[in-house]
């Protein structure tokens, strides 16, 4: 499978679980992604969250896509990287009206995180697969 078929899905299922690491201890939340396209998948936070502050210690996270009535899910699992190009932020605020309730309304307001899962693995999954999960294949990105 290519990429595309991979964001398209995340796209139409925005809304995701986020895995992080704090020490040795998982955490997983539910987010709403940005955005994916062929450079991976975009995210927004707060730089005050607990998010962010662990993506700052271990950029590995693993993110969890599924159609709402969980008949495929999409596992995503790589690296993040913390963005900081102007442009980018000020696209974010532009597209995320939500984040002006929150008083962000420049690209240089320092509780506005970007972040972009930019390197790993993607692969669908459904029930019919619960058996041979290590034989589905993978598109790395």
């Amino acid at each position: 499978m290519s990429i595309e078929e991979y964001t398209k899905f995340a796209n139409e299922n925005p809304m995701c679980y986020l895995a992080t690491v704090e020490g040795d201890q998982p955490r997983v939340r539910a987010v709403g992604m940005w955005y994916a396209d062929e450079t991976g998948f975009w995210f927004q936070a707060q730089t005050v969250k607990a998010l962010y502050k662990q993506i700052q210690k271990n950029p590995k996270v693993e993110v969890y896509f599924t159609m709402p009535n969980f008949s495929k899910v999409m596992r995503v699992s790589g690296k993040v990287k913390i963005v900081e190009d102007m442009e980018i932020k000020k696209k974010c605020i532009a597209e995320r009206p939500f984040l002006k309730t929150m008083g962000i309304t420049e690209p240089d307001n320092p509780l506005l995180a970007v972040f972009h899962l930019y390197t790993g693995e993607a692969y669908f999954w459904s029930m019919a697969d619960s058996m041979k999960e290590a034989s589905i294949p993978r598109a790395k990105f």
